[in-house]
């Protein structure tokens, strides 16, 4: 159990857990189109096992069982997200009624159970059809995006609580386009560097229609990472500036401040979309609120091989959950700091913490890791960042992208075959906090 108590963070303080569709939800009957996640999937060697996200953990079908778990831990919000495939299953165009009846459903379940629905427009389940058209690569996909959003705003806007446009801009961007660890698989410098500006310049599109439509409370989230050098040396010292912008400043200096860093636009100038300058005050139009993604830090050290970015991460001294990630919960209170102090004063939500542990349903471990990550956040306000949320990730084991099922970080267990769902120590733990109110 925590040793913590709700009342600890103040009566407005959310509490909430997050998933995303694909992870979850299976159902690809009804209408729903591809994605590149399951193209991604089906081909040899990208995702552990060989495994997708077909039936995943069956949300489609169970998802009544599974907001119950929500509610029944004492959760104020769920950050979901809707599958643009379910929606529109060709990208553009015809609009699948199916998929409408499925958002339907869960928004007004949520709200049956006094659940907020935190949404997210686009957590990496692009329509195949637009990846045929060049993806994130191709400038139109900011009017494609908008074109999805304004059907979000229109039928699902006036139950949101709040909305998020993007999930995670550079995996998006550097992790899929530049890495090529996640759909659509490239490793172009090129490719990348388009990626991340068109996915900031659409979600720029996106607010403007969601706006257009009347719905509130909007933002986007972005996955921060605490850069660090491995030693003391000047070349380390600039090997983790250097990460740092491609990781943190390139996504938070462009919404929150309407240009990216020099740094970096100097290394991807020749690769850059033309006039990407004259597109800035949409990439930073105003904002409601600000999410961060938290899981780790990166100690960094030259890498005098790559020529572009000359910085690698290297393994770090402290405990590391299952994913290989270091356990450090000061970096959380250190980025929320510093999003407040250097960004923006809009309200910030930890829309994602947690940490992969291996299966069973006594997870110690894992109830150390987010008592220590929510005394971070209580860090962070005492010193001053107007933190008004935290989203532990996940609801339930789910399917971990080119991990496949091999990972697990859900707070309900899941088993595959029978999609049996049993709570975990980390799920009392929530259940016992939130419904202690001394």
């Amino acid at each position: 159990m925590f040793s913590l108590s709700r009342s600890d963070f103040g009566s407005d303080f959310v509490f909430g857990c997050a998933t995303a569709a694909y992870q979850i939800e299976g159902g690809q009957a009804d209408g729903r189109g591809t994605s590149i996640w399951d193209t991604f999937s089906a081909t040899p060697g990208n995702v552990h096992g060989g495994d997708t996200g077909a039936i995943a953990c069956d949300h489609y079908n169970r998802w009544p069982e599974d907001l119950d778990l929500i509610a029944d831990a004492g959760f104020d919000g769920y950050r979901f997200s809707f599958a643009w495939p379910r929606l529109i299953p060709e990208g553009t165009g015809a609009v699948n009624q199916a998929g409408l009846d499925f958002y339907d459903r869960l928004i007004d379940g949520m709200l049956e159970r006094g659940i907020k629905p935190f949404a997210t427009l686009y957590h990496w389940d692009l329509p195949s059809t637009l990846q045929d058209r060049g993806g994130w690569m191709n400038r139109d996909i900011a009017g494609w995006f908008a074109d999805y959003a304004t059907l979000i705003g229109e039928h699902f806007g006036d139950r949101l609580h709040a909305t998020a446009t993007i999930n995670e801009p550079w995996c998006v961007a550097f992790l899929s386009h530049y890495l090529g660890v996640h759909a659509p698989g490239y490793r172009d410098l090129r490719a990348a560097a388009r990626a991340m500006h068109h996915v900031l310049f659409a979600h720029g599109t996106a607010i403007g229609a969601l706006r257009a439509q009347g719905v509130k409370n909007l933002g986007i989230v972005t996955n921060l990472q605490k850069c660090e050098p491995a030693s003391e040396s000047e070349a380390d010292a600039a090997a983790s500036h250097l990460f740092d912008g491609v990781f943190n400043r390139w996504y938070l200096d462009g919404v929150y401040k309407g240009q990216y860093p020099a740094d970096i636009v100097e290394r991807l100038a020749s690769y850059l979309p033309e006039r990407f300058e004259d597109d800035m005050g949409v990439v930073s139009a105003p904002l409601d609120w600000a999410g961060i993604n938290y899981y780790s830090r990166s100690l960094l050290t030259e890498d005098s091989d790559n020529p572009v970015f000359p910085a690698k991460p290297v393994d770090g001294p402290l405990e590391k959950t299952e994913m290989g990630w270091e356990i450090y919960p000061q970096g959380l209170t250190d980025l929320l700091v510093r999003v407040s102090r250097d960004y923006t004063d809009l309200p910030l939500y930890v829309t994602e913490n947690g940490m992969a542990e291996v299966e069973g349903d006594d997870d110690p471990r894992r109830v150390k890791y987010y008592e220590d990550h929510l005394r971070a956040v209580l860090a962070a306000r005492e010193a001053g960042a107007d933190v008004r949320g935290y989203f532990a990730w996940s609801l339930l084991d789910n399917y971990e992208w080119a991990e496949g099922y091999n990972k697990r970080f859900g707070l309900v267990n899941v088993d595959y075959a029978t999609q049996a769902r049993t709570v975990k120590s980390s799920y009392r733990a929530f259940q016992g906090m939130l419904h202690n109110t001394r």
